[in-house]
Formats: C-alpha cells, structure tokens, sequence
C-alpha cells in the first residue's frame, strides 16, 4: 500500500530537485500574479445570448454531400433510435455491477448478441467493445491465448485500417508479440498465432477467405454484411458497430463487436449475457460469462476491458430491428449500386478505378490529390479521403443521392 501513503518532505524535495525547482514557491512563481485583461463584451441577456450563437453557428459550412468513409460512415438513421435510446430506462453506458436486477439491460445486449452473431456467421458474440480498434487488438491478445503462448507472432494485412493497426502495435507492444506485416497472404501460416484481414478492407477491395492453419482474425464491415456473405471461413469476426444507428460524432464515441466460434468462448474478453429461466419457469437473463479481472483472479482474466458500450450496442440494437432483415438489406444494395455507379462514370472521364472487388467504397487515381478535392469541396462535396498525391478513397451510402452522384462527376 505504499503508492497510497502521503508525500513526504524528502520525496517532495527529489521532486522539485529533478524539475529544478528550489520550493514549493518557486515551482508556481511562473504564474502569473495579474491575468491579462480579456476583451470581453457587455453581458448579454439569455435571448440575446441564443441569437448571438446561432449567427456565429451559422458561419459553419454543414451542407456538404459527402463521400467520406474509411471507417466512418454517413449513415441514415431512424428517429425512433435516438428517442428510444434517451429514455430514461436506458440512460446509461455501464452495465450494472449486480445485472441481473435490470433484465431490460441485459435482454437488450442479448439481443445485440445474437443479432452480431447472425450477421458475423459466428456462433456466439459479446455484449461489445470499446470501438473496432481495440476489438482488433483484443482479438489478437485472444489469439495468442488459444496458441497458449507457444506462438509469439501476429501476422496482420497492411491493407487494415491505419488506426486500428496503431491500436494493435501498442496492444502487442505490451504482450511482447512480434506483429509482421503483409501485402500477399504466405502459403506457410502455422508459425503464427494468427492472420488479421479486414473485410472488405481499408481500400474497399473484397478479400477472398479461406480456412487457415492458425487462427483467422476478420475485422468486417458490418454493414457490407447485409450484402456480401458472412466471414464463417474465420475463427473471430471484430469490427465497429458505427454504421449501424451510431452518428459519425466527429470520430466517436463509437463501439467495437467481437463474435467467434463457439470453442474459443471462454478467451472472449468482456462479458456475455446468457439466456436462462428462473427458479418459477419464467424467462430470464444473465451474465454467463465474464472473464475480467473484477470478477476473477487477475491472472485468469483474459483482459483488463472493465465494461462494454451498451448504450451503444443499445442503439445498434434498436436500428437493426426498426430496418429489419428486408431494409437493412436494401440499404447495402443501394449504396453498393450508388458506388458502382459513381465508379463507372468516373471512369468515363479517365479517373482510373484501381478496385476490382468492392462494396461501396473504392479507391481512385488523379493527378493531384489536394487540387481534385480543393475543386470538390468549392462545390459543396466532400469527395474523400486522400490516401497519398495521387490517390482517393471515396465512398458512398445511402444518404447519397443520384443528383449528388451526378454533380460529383461534373464537379471533376
């Protein structure tokens, strides 16, 4: 306990000596006594206060058509996620240390369950991740745990998202796995505790799949998974929930899902909520499994991911069944069709498509990256991420529409 006992005068003293202070006194002389004067108006009154926020609001430039994607999608989303989400009865992004006392919590994130499941192929999913990065993170931590340690290596796509790869590194970086890197899958993958793909991956392209020799990590586009088929070649399917219900948020917060084969359940990190009856027949649920260390002997736990994004998963939850399978469906189709179609055209106008295989976004070559989105954005339209000099990822959903599609192209 003696992190938590108070500084003493001779710890104080190393302290103030390693940053060069002499006194406590000297360590806040760079303060200053006075604050300068802050050029601030007359107060204003509550009316007056609103109009003068909103004319500076008003200066924003919102009405963009955008073609951005890379992890973060435009995507429409019901009113009745929102305003069901914000009721009172489910106001909160922790799950309750004694749950079974809130069965509409976990009914909710049992349905969340099994809706990923169905969606990923998988036989069983958690009650969710902090986002899709660190789910790919925790997917390799799992990984290694199924290789019982005799396999100190990951290998991992290049093609995965830049961010989720950043997670990884520092992830691996504290478990001491020696993280490779590939363009083209090795015929020889069994000295590996696994192999990480993104699907459809950070450009757009659509992978194939196939059973390996080690572990198969998928980090999916859930929202491709209304059109293209499930990754059931894979042993763990991760990714990020954001396009189902969940607002772009300037980046987050967002919410990761984990799914696998049923064997490789109990080196599932988080929680899992299970389905039972109680002691007078009546249906009831509950956490069946939760291999954190606040539950079990740390060294046992099989990570340090304390809660999940309920909320989150709540909205997803909400989103799937207000669409259904039918719109939910029809919503991929039309963005994938959308994506094609912009495609085709910007072909038609020599801007060189370098995708063969893509859902909804793709990646396109140009003389000039900053000046072909500079050109863009003059028109309103965001016309997407710039990989390089030469090269945009662009991306469609089904907020876009055919006019947008068609003033992108007479925009270039």
């Amino acid at each position: 306990m003696k992190n938590f006992i108070v500084h003493t005068d001779d710890i104080r003293g190393q302290m103030l000596k390693e940053i060069s202070c002499a006194s406590l006194e000297d360590l806040f002389k760079q303060i200053p006594v006075k604050l300068k004067e802050f050029n601030l108006s007359n107060p204003l009154s509550e009316l007056e206060t609103q109009r003068k926020i909103k004319a500076i609001a008003n200066k924003n430039k919102t009405e963009y058509s955008c073609f951005l994607g890379g992890g973060v999608y435009n995507k429409f989303i019901p009113a009745a996620v929102n305003y069901v989400a914000a009721r009172f009865e489910f106001l909160t992004a922790y799950t309750p240390y004694q749950p079974e006392i809130s069965q509409g919590t976990l009914q909710v994130i049992y349905e969340y369950q099994t809706m990923i499941s169905r969606l990923t192929g998988m036989d069983i999913a958690n009650a969710s991740m902090y986002d899709g990065g660190s789910a790919c993170a925790e997917a390799v931590l799992m990984a290694h745990r199924i290789a019982r340690g005799k396999k100190n290596k990951a290998l991992i796509s290049n093609r995965l998202n830049p961010e989720y790869s950043e997670v990884i590194k520092t992830y691996a970086w504290a478990q001491n796995i020696e993280i490779e890197w590939f363009e083209e899958l090795p015929d020889n993958v069994s000295d590996y505790c696994c192999v990480l793909m993104q699907y459809p991956d950070y450009f757009g392209e659509i992978p194939e799949l196939k059973k390996l020799d080690t572990t198969l990590i998928v980090c999916a586009d859930i929202s491709a998974l209304s059109v293209i088929k499930p990754p059931v070649e894979a042993d763990i399917v991760v990714g990020d929930i954001q396009p189902l219900g969940i607002s772009m948020n300037f980046g987050g917060p967002h919410a990761g899902f984990m799914a696998c084969k049923e064997v490789f359940m109990r080196q599932m990190p988080g929680r899992l909520v299970g389905r039972t009856v109680d002691a007078d027949g009546n249906q009831a649920f509950t956490l069946t499994i939760q291999t954190r260390e606040q539950h079990i002997k740390r060294e046992k736990a099989t990570s340090n991911i304390c809660s999940n994004q309920s909320l989150i998963a709540l909205s997803a939850t909400l989103y799937l069944s207000l669409l259904g399978e039918k719109g939910f469906k029809e919503t991929g189709i039309l963005s994938a069709n959308l994506a094609h179609a912009l495609s085709k055209m910007l072909n038609g106008k020599g801007i060189k498509t370098l995708n063969k295989n893509f859902f909804n976004e793709f990646v396109i070559e140009v003389n000039n990256s900053d000046e072909f989105l500079a050109k863009l954005k003059s028109q309103n339209i965001l016309g997407g991420i710039k990989l390089d000099d030469k090269h945009i990822l662009v991306c469609t959903t089904e907020m876009n529409t055919e006019e947008e599609i068609v003033n992108y192209i007479e925009a270039v």
